[in-house]
């Protein structure tokens, strides 16, 4: 179980919010783009400013409203007849520009590994696109974990809030980051490996 599985609840408590959006005229194209946007803004605040602990504590925050915000455009797009071939590439391609945004800026944080926070980042884009590729061969779009994008904004909104809260990172934090990284890498192989499989069940 991850993180995503926890998504149909979240999506029950923002569906008076979507509804209230449509009826404004906002399209899940919008909603979409706007989330983009807020992450790079919120992500150069961050690297601009990475001793600074209320800079930090943006990245909990804005992560937790990034989440209602990809909720829902998707729900805008799949319960109110909203959905496009530009919103399938715009939902994908701005998932992984966010997320290497808000995440890159940790490799500024004193006492955090650039290399291993780099090495993440590149692995995550890696997993969303063995989950789209799945697709692409005939499977379902895989979202399988142990470390999907809901997780890894878990870790960097909990890593987020530590900095943000001055609680110390070493010697330990290095060594998390690392046990992150084996994730994700094991979500890869996940994804290929049970796309695979429904092809052949």
């Amino acid at each position: 179980m991850t993180i995503y599985d926890l998504k149909p609840a979240f999506q029950n408590l923002l569906r008076p919010l979507c509804r209230a959006l449509v009826r404004a005229s906002v399209t899940a194209n919008q909603v979409t783009i706007t989330a983009m946007l807020l992450s790079v803004l919120v992500g150069a605040v961050f690297a601009l400013n990475p001793d600074a602990r209320w800079a930090a504590l943006l990245i909990p925050v804005w992560l937790f409203l990034r989440m209602a915000f990809n909720a829902i455009d998707g729900m805008m797009a799949r319960e109110h007849k909203m959905q496009s071939a530009l919103g399938g590439f715009l939902n994908e391609l701005t998932d992984v520009i966010s997320d290497a945004v808000l995440y890159l800026p940790f490799a500024f944080v004193a006492g955090i590994s650039p290399q291993l926070v780099i090495l993440i980042v590149l692995l995550a884009l890696l997993t969303e696109m063995a989950g789209v590729v799945s697709v692409q061969v005939g499977a379902s779009r895989r979202y399988d974990g142990p470390m999907g994008k809901s997780d890894r904004a878990f870790v960097f909104g909990l890593l987020g809030l530590l900095v943000g809260l001055g609680a110390p990172l070493l010697p330990w934090i290095n060594w998390a980051l690392a046990a992150v990284a084996v994730l994700t890498g094991w979500t890869i192989v996940n994804r290929v490996s049970r796309g695979l499989k429904e092809l052949t069940d």
